[in-house]
């Protein structure tokens, strides 16, 4: 990578830094699309394809998951993202760029449209793996490190992941990208709404861990959240309130017999014996493996 695409490069992510903060919810495309000002440069930050290289850069910036695009990218059973290629020739000229960036260990910026026109920008994210016979590349969008039995162009580049840390100052921006990362998709699953209370403002809504991340198991997979209001994942954290393996909403003993105001009244006692709303696809539905060790402190809490 030369100079000037490294120093553009740190520029967009400065630049994204101020986007998300004054765009809470997403940042809107037309301020991607016009991007900023570097040295007398207009640099974009997103095109009309996925994969984006500024005309001032050699290698692209951006890579980006539309919502209801044409291409289903997804997760696999490690937590990366798997990126699908543009088009199906590996060897086409976004493609090919892609791919240099594996090979020279640059970041980039991932944009996700979790709703129409809006994006959570998450940086800076590495490509760490490229299935040329199933045409999809493989990132990694959170900075986890990468463990043993995974195939052996991965490992080799996981080798080179702390100096990357220490380049680019990853270490403490891998939380955020994390955070946001893991919310828009379990959000997404549950079609931006509270599963207790059907509190559909997303400003009010988070995506609560089953398991902490902190903790065996606490992989950060749409089966290990629920999408709660933040009301509700205050009383799942506190456990006011359980959920069991069946789904069903359970509201500690005490809190039952306590008599307050009508917040406590109808938001959080008259749950007790509901079931939660789950997504319409089932392969996103909560673990129950998962519920049934969560549920096992709530009842010790009661």
């Amino acid at each position: 990578m030369n100079s000037s695409d490294h120093n553009i490069r740190l520029a967009a992510f400065d630049w994204l830094q101020i986007q998300s903060e004054v765009y809470i919810d997403g940042i809107p495309r037309p301020i991607l699309e016009k991007g900023f000002e570097h040295k007398g440069d207009r640099i974009t930050l997103v095109g009309p394809r996925g994969i984006w290289k500024p005309k001032q850069m050699e290698l692209p910036i951006s890579i980006t998951t539309i919502h209801n695009g044409p291409y289903e990218d997804e997760y696999d059973d490690n937590g990366f993202l798997k990126y699908n290629y543009q088009g199906t020739d590996p060897y086409n000229y976004d493609n090919t760029k892609l791919r240099s960036v594996i090979q020279e260990q640059i970041p980039l910026i991932y944009f996700l449209s979790t709703h129409a026109g809006f994006y959570t920008a998450l940086w800076p994210v590495f490509i760490i793996g490229d299935k040329i016979s199933k045409l999809y590349f493989i990132v990694d969008v959170k900075g986890s490190k990468i463990e043993t039995g995974i195939d052996n162009q991965i490992q080799e580049i996981a080798t080179e992941y702390s100096l990357l840390e220490k380049k680019y100052g990853t270490s403490q921006i891998q939380v955020r990208l994390y955070q946001k990362t893991f919310r828009e998709r379990v959000l997404q699953a549950y079609k931006c709404q509270c599963s207790l209370c059907k509190l559909k403002h997303r400003e009010l809504l988070d995506a609560a861990h089953i398991i902490s991340d902190r903790q065996d198991n606490g992989d950060p997979v749409i089966q290990n959240g629920i999408s709660l209001c933040k009301i509700h994942h205050a009383a799942f954290d506190s456990n006011i309130l359980g959920i069991t393996p069946d789904y069903s909403i359970n509201v500690r003993k005490d809190i039952l017999k306590e008599i307050d105001g009508p917040m406590l009244k109808f938001g959080i006692q008259e749950l007790n014996g509901k079931e939660i709303i789950l997504p319409a696809n089932k392969n996103f539905w909560p673990d129950r493996d998962r519920l049934s060790d969560r549920f096992q402190k709530f009842l010790k809490a009661g």
